[in-house]
């Protein structure tokens, strides 16, 4: 950043600088995990992104594509397998367990295809 750009206000006897510290990026369980991820796995990449300032918009595009991943993933293997809602009203529990083995299913896939690429 330039000095010559930096507005300052008077606070007492002191001129400080207007800063703005930066948005709060909007990033989720599957941005953390990729950040997990790149932090013990792939430091130079990490460090990278961080010094690039591209880290959040990293993380915040890969949760974004995680979630809708999951999402059609679910619902795709869900309708695959006759995991449905008469399934559900019928038999609580066989839906719980099938529901539950297709959501660690499109887990691995995620963390294969997005989290750990």
């Amino acid at each position: 950043m330039d000095a010559a750009k930096i507005k300052y206000h008077q606070a007492g006897d002191y001129l400080l600088p207007n800063l703005k510290a930066p948005d709060n990026p909007n990033i989720g369980i599957w941005g953390m995990r990729r950040k997990e991820h790149l932090l013990q796995y792939k430091d130079p990449v990490y460090t990278g992104l961080f010094l690039s300032g591209k880290l959040n918009s990293h993380l915040e595009d890969t949760d974004r594509a995680a979630k809708e991943m999951f999402d059609r993933l679910i619902k795709e293997y869900a309708a695959r397998e006759g995991v449905t809602e008469e399934l559900k009203s019928r038999n609580q529990l066989e839906w719980i367990a099938k529901i539950n083995a297709i959501r660690e299913r499109v887990e691995e896939v995620i963390y294969d295809e997005l989290i750990y690429a």
